[in-house]
C-alpha cells in the first residue's frame, strides 16, 4: 500500500492510504475458495478434510478485507488499537482484514444552531441564529481527538456566535475606531459573515472539521426592548426622511432665487429675499397644503 503522511500542528497525524485493488484481489481468493469448497466436499482422508477446512477458513477470513467506498466518504483504519491510515479513494478495495474500518463522511453538512439571546457591544439584548456549512477535513483529528464530531461544532459554533455578536453592535453606528468604522450586526452582513467563519473555525480546528461558510439565519432584538428600538428605529428614519426634505428645499430655493435675479424678472430687497426664502420653505415642507402669500415687490408711491 502506498502512503503519504499529512502532518498536523496539533492531534493525531492524518495518514492516507490507498487499499489494493478489490477486484485484482477477488479474482485472487475466488479460485483459492472453490478449490477449498471442492477439498471440504468431496471424500478423502482426514488430512484433506482439515486442509480443505483450514484453506475455506482462512480464504473466508481474508475476504473480510473487502470493502467499498462511496464518492465524499472515507475509512480510518485501526490496527490492534493503533491508527493505520485513511482511505479516501471511491472504489472497491482489499485492506489487512485484521483493520478494523471506521467510516467517516466527507460530504458537506448543514448546522443551524439555536436562537441565543446574547448582549450586543452596547449591551443590548438581542436574539441570534447561524447556519454553518462544515466538512470533515482531518479524519484522523475528527475520530480521535473528539468524542464527538457533531456535538463539539454544536458546542463550539455556539461559543463563537456568541463572541462575534457580543463584539459588535446591533445597528449601523459608524463609530470610527483608529481610523475604521466599527461594523454591524444587521447592515454589514457580509462582512460579519466572515467573521463568523473565521471564528468557528478556529474553534473546531482541533476537530478536523473545515467550516465553509457561515452565515446569520435569525438576528432581533430581545422581546423587552423590541419595542423601544423599533420607536427609536422609525425616529431615526423620520429624521433622515426631514432631512433630506430639508436638503432638496434649501436647493430649490437657492436655484428659485438664482433664475430670479439672473433673468431680472425681479428686483429683490434684503427684506424680501428673507419673506421669499421663508414663504417657500414653508410650502416646501408642510405636510399639509400650507397657501402663504408671496409678496414679489414693494409699490412705490
Amino acid at each position: 500500500m502506498n502512503q503519504k503522511s499529512n502532518s498536523n500542528a496539533i492531534g493525531t497525524d492524518e495518514i492516507i492510504i490507498s487499499g489494493s485493488n478489490g477486484w485484482l484481489m477477488l479474482m485472487i481468493l475466488l479460485p483459492v475458495l472453490l478449490l477449498a469448497v471442492f477439498l471440504v466436499a468431496t471424500p478423502g482422508g482426514p488430512i484433506k478434510l482439515i486442509g480443505g477446512a483450514a484453506l475455506l477458513a482462512l480464504t473466508l477470513f481474508l475476504c473480510k478485507g473487502f470493502f467499498t467506498l462511496e464518492p465524499n466518504q472515507a475509512a480510518v483504519m485501526i490496527f490492534f488499537g493503533s491508527y493505520a491510515g485513511t482511505v479516501c479513494e471511491s472504489g472497491f478495495f482489499w485492506v489487512n482484514p485484521f483493520y478494523r474500518r471506521i467510516s467517516v463522511s466527507l460530504r458537506i453538512n448543514n448546522w443551524n444552531t439555536p436562537v441565543l439571546k446574547v448582549n450586543d457591544e452596547r449591551g443590548s439584548p438581542i436574539e441570534i441564529a447561524a447556519v454553518i456549512a462544515w466538512r470533515v477535513q482531518d479524519t484522523a483529528r475528527a475520530v480521535f481527538d473528539v468524542e464527538s464530531t457533531l456535538n463539539y461544532l454544536q458546542i463550539q459554533s455556539e461559543s463563537a456566535v456568541r463572541q462575534v455578536a457580543s463584539s459588535h453592535a446591533y445597528d449601523d453606528t459608524e463609530i470610527a475606531e483608529g481610523g475604521r468604522s466599527k461594523k454591524s450586526l444587521r447592515t454589514d452582513l457580509d462582512a460579519i459573515a466572515g467573521l463568523l467563519r473565521e471564528s468557528i473555525q478556529q474553534h473546531v480546528d482541533v476537530a478536523g472539521i473545515a467550516v465553509e461558510e457561515a452565515k446569520i439565519a435569525h438576528l432581533a432584538y430581545a422581546p423587552e426592548i423590541a419595542n423601544a428600538m423599533l420607536r427609536r428605529q422609525q425616529a431615526e428614519a423620520v429624521v433622515l426622511a426631514r432631512q433630506k426634505l430639508v436638503d432638496g428645499a434649501v436647493g430649490m430655493v437657492e436655484v428659485a432665487l438664482k433664475n430670479l435675479e439672473e433673468k431680472k424678472i425681479v428686483s429683490l430687497t434684503s427684506d424680501q429675499r428673507a419673506v421669499l426664502v421663508t414663504n417657500m420653505m414653508t410650502v416646501l415642507l408642510s405636510e399639509s397644503g400650507a397657501q402663504p402669500v408671496i409678496q414679489m415687490a414693494q409699490s412705490t408711491q
